[in-house]
């Protein structure tokens, strides 16, 4: 058990005999009564997302879970394949409730992954990742007056809007919880 004000993203819980994962936390101190946190939480297994309140000093049941790198093989209709870094052995992802997450993996890098008893809960994405350019439109001359943007595609598939400025084959830094861009990255 573990006190609701004690709750941060990422966290799991079981609720009803359900696993989530905290992907959203409030903490609410009003001027009147007690703090209590607002929290959005998300299944895994169903994709089902629940919005919850409890008072800091509530007791929620919070679960035990192990991580993993794991190498991001490729994607097919229903699940992500990964391989286990230290074993070799390979394994599946079902892609429900995972299904963003397509465009923000890239094929051959290592993502950790989170499991509670031996299935695959959550795949942690880092915050910001670089990706290429594959698809961007050139820019045209005048239209510079108040900060332009356009949308280019990057190798996993993901559209960004960008400043105009940025050309196909260079590479770019996205923010993977806005899926916005931040900054070019130099080669």
């Amino acid at each position: 058990m573990i006190k609701a004000g004690s709750i941060d993203k990422g966290t799991a819980l079981l609720i009803k005999g359900t696993p989530y994962v905290v992907v959203e936390r409030e903490f609410v101190n009003p001027g009147k009564g007690s703090a209590f946190v607002r929290l959005k939480l998300k299944s895994p297994s169903t994709g089902q997302v629940l919005r919850e309140t409890y008072k800091t000093q509530d007791s929620v049941e919070d679960i035990v879970v192990s991580d993993k790198d794991c190498q991001y093989l490729y994607a097919d209709n229903d699940a992500y394949h990964f391989m286990d870094l230290e074993t070799y052995d390979q394994f599946e992802v079902p892609m429900q409730g995972f299904e963003d997450y397509k465009l923000l993996m890239k094929d051959g890098e290592t993502y950790n992954i989170v499991f509670w008893e031996d299935k695959p809960l959550d795949i942690k994405i880092p915050f910001k990742v670089v990706y290429e350019v594959t698809e961007a439109q050139e820019a045209v001359k005048g239209d510079t007056v108040t900060g332009a943007t356009k949308m280019v595609t990057v190798e996993t598939g993901l559209q960004v809007k960008v400043p105009i400025f940025i050309k196909q084959g260079e590479r770019i830094m996205i923010n993977t919880e806005t899926k916005e861009y931040v900054e070019r990255v130099n080669q």
